[in-house]
């Protein structure tokens, strides 16, 4: 009887396993604001080796009209396809882990992993606003996506930058205006030159958009690839006045922006004079299938260990 039920228990704690396996990644409903009456879907990334991790909130596909930014007076109609958008900025506990190969048993070993990773950079890079839980900032256009590259890699899904017409299809989300925001609404979900007291805060501390998204406006500008191909910020940031914070709000990297680094060329991975600078993740839609077929394959296995 007594080993027997040893047995029993064995099998049974190998089943809790492998079920907890199985929903790892299958995605969770939000808690924010409801979209088009449903819940608002999501997954929760983890970075393996490390106890970080971040929230990607799914964005439904459509047929989006916006102004042409570099034709004034235009609208373009882009068909925007099904994708997932990190539900904050990226922040210094994720890029950490980038940076300093957190993710390893040895951070310090200089073990071959065939990824580029950023120079240390000049003092301390969140210049004193506050760290863990708050935006990556004063980052280069190389910096972010070299980011995504290495978050690819070490995830097996494909992370990358929004384009500028998804970031934007995204921050309206059905709701914003195109153009500058009621002053309250604005108060209510971003941070800006008039409410930031020039300086970062922790992502997510202001209200979401209507999909769930935090931090879309101000806090920090965010790297997009431009409609014209080019790296473009997004979105405005807490060192801009309020009716520079809005949907369309967006500018071109300027010398201005490393103006005091001292290298010859400038660095590729900071941003010295630009510490109101930085980016969220994007994810192609591929996230189903993979968490379907991870499931799948777990429970066949949780079924032939419990002899079902």
């Amino acid at each position: 009887m007594g080993r027997s039920y040893a047995i029993l228990t064995s099998i049974w704690l190998a089943c809790v396993l492998i079920i907890s396996s199985a929903l790892h990644f299958i995605p969770s409903g939000g808690t924010a604001s409801e979209r088009r009456n449903e819940p608002i879907k999501s997954f929760v990334e983890k970075l393996s080796g490390t106890v970080v991790k971040f929230e990607m909130v799914y964005i439904p596909g459509g047929t989006y009209e916006m102004p042409d930014p570099l034709n004034p007076g235009r609208l373009l109609k882009v068909e925007i396809k099904p994708f997932w958008l990190g539900k904050t900025e990226a922040t210094w506990d994720e890029f950490d882990v980038y940076m300093y190969r957190l993710d390893k048993a040895d951070p310090k070993a200089k073990e071959a992993d065939a990824v580029a990773r950023p120079s240390h950079p000049y003092g301390a890079p969140d210049r004193g606003f506050g760290h863990f839980g708050y935006p990556a900032m004063s980052l280069t256009f190389h910096s972010a996506e070299h980011y995504c590259k290495w978050l690819s890699i070490k995830t097996g899904r494909k992370y990358r930058l929004p384009t500028e017409a998804e970031w934007e299809y995204a921050c309206r989300a059905n709701t914003l205006p195109a153009g500058k925001l009621d002053r309250q609404l604005l108060d209510r979900i971003a941070w800006h030159r008039d409410n930031s007291d020039e300086q970062t805060h922790p992502v997510a501390s202001k209200e979401p958009n209507a999909w769930g998204l935090y931090d879309m406006l101000g806090n920090v500008a965010e790297w997009c690839i431009g409609i014209d191909g080019k790296p473009v910020v997004r979105g405005g940031s807490y060192i801009d006045p309020p009716e520079n914070v809005h949907p369309l709000a967006r500018a071109y990297q300027t010398p201005e922006w490393q103006l005091t680094d001292p290298q010859e060329p400038k660095s590729k991975w900071w941003l010295t004079d630009a510490p109101f600078v930085g980016f969220r993740v994007a994810c192609d839609d591929n996230v189903h299938a993979t968490v379907n077929t991870a499931a799948k394959r777990n429970l066949l296995l949780f079924a032939s260990v419990c002899g079902m």
